[in-house]
C-alpha cells in the first residue's frame, strides 16, 4: 500500500489516499490481450500510473521484454518521472502523457496543495518532448484566491510550452473535496452535473467569485489563441506578431469585471 496526498480539488472521499497495485507482467498480460483484438492504442487512466518509478520501469521493461508493439498513453506527475523514465516509456510504446500542470504561478499551486513548481512542469514537458512523446496539459483558471495576474501568468506560461494538447477549465468544486468545503457557503446550486470536457462557451461556473464568468470565458479563449498562434507561428515569428495581440488581450483581460 502506497500514501498519497491530495490536492484540494481532488475527489479523496470516494477513493480513499492509498491505492493497490497490479503486477507488471498482470498488466502486460491484459495488454497482450487487448493487442490480439486489433486495437492499436492503450489509455492508461490511472493517476497513479508513473507514481512509483521503479514498477514503471519494471512494466516497461516487460513489454519490451515481450516485443509488445501498441502504442499507449497515460497520466503522469511532473515530479515522478525524469529522462531516463522517459525515454525507457518512448522504448515501450508510449506515445503521449498528459500532465495535471493546473497553473503558472507557484503560490497558486501551493493554495491548490499541488506540491509542485512551475520551473518541474515545464522540465517534464520538455523532458518527454525530447524523448519523442506528444505532451498535453491541464490547466485551471481563476482557482479561489487568484488575481489577475497569477491567471495572466498561467496563460502565458501555458501558452509557450511546446505542448501538443492544451485543456484550460474553470474550477469545479466537487463535493467530498476540501475546496468545496472552503465553497460551500458561496454554491450557486446544490445539484451538480458531472463535470465534461466541455468547449469553453458551455463551461460553468458554479459558485460565487470574484471573478465573472464572461471574464473567466474571455480568460479560456484568450489562452487558447495564444497557443494555437503560437503553434502555428513559431516562437520567432509569435515575438513579432503575436506579443502585440497578447499585450492588447492582457489589458482587455484586467478591464473586465
Amino acid at each position: 500500500m502506497v500514501v498519497r496526498f491530495t490536492v484540494t480539488f481532488a475527489v479523496e472521499r470516494f477513493f480513499g489516499n492509498k491505492f493497490r497495485t497490479r503486477s507488471p507482467e498482470n498488466i502486460v498480460d491484459e495488454m497482450e490481450t487487448v493487442d490480439k483484438l486489433d486495437y492499436d492504442r492503450i489509455w492508461f487512466s490511472d493517476d497513479c500510473f508513473t507514481l512509483n518509478r521503479k514498477r514503471l520501469l519494471s512494466i516497461c521493461d516487460e513489454i519490451i521484454r515481450r516485443r509488445l508493439e501498441i502504442d499507449w498513453e497515460c497520466l503522469s506527475r511532473v515530479d515522478s518521472v525524469d529522462e531516463e523514465t522517459a525515454v525507457k516509456m518512448k522504448e515501450a510504446g508510449c506515445v503521449r502523457v498528459f500532465f495535471g500542470l493546473e497553473s503558472g504561478n507557484d503560490s497558486i499551486l501551493a493554495l491548490m496543495n499541488k506540491q509542485t513548481s512551475v520551473i518541474q512542469g515545464k522540465r517534464a514537458v520538455l523532458t518527454f518532448k525530447g524523448a519523442g512523446i506528444e505532451v498535453g496539459a491541464f490547466f485551471i483558471v481563476g482557482y479561489p484566491g487568484e488575481t489577475d495576474r497569477t491567471v495572466l501568468d498561467t496563460l502565458r506560461f501555458a501558452s509557450s510550452l511546446p505542448l501538443d494538447y492544451l485543456s484550460f477549465t474553470m474550477p469545479y468544486p466537487i463535493p467530498g473535496t476540501p475546496l468545496y468545503e472552503r465553497l460551500r457557503d458561496k454554491m450557486k446550486c446544490d445539484d451538480l452535473e458531472q463535470p465534461k470536457h466541455l468547449s469553453f462557451t458551455e463551461q460553468k461556473l458554479i459558485y460565487q467569485s470574484s471573478f465573472s464568468e464572461a471574464k473567466l470565458k474571455f480568460a479560456i479563449l484568450k489562452g487558447t489563441a495564444q497557443f494555437k498562434v503560437r503553434k502555428m507561428m513559431g516562437n520567432e515569428a509569435y515575438r513579432l506578431f503575436g506579443a502585440p495581440f497578447e499585450t492588447v488581450t492582457d489589458l482587455a483581460f484586467r478591464f473586465l469585471r
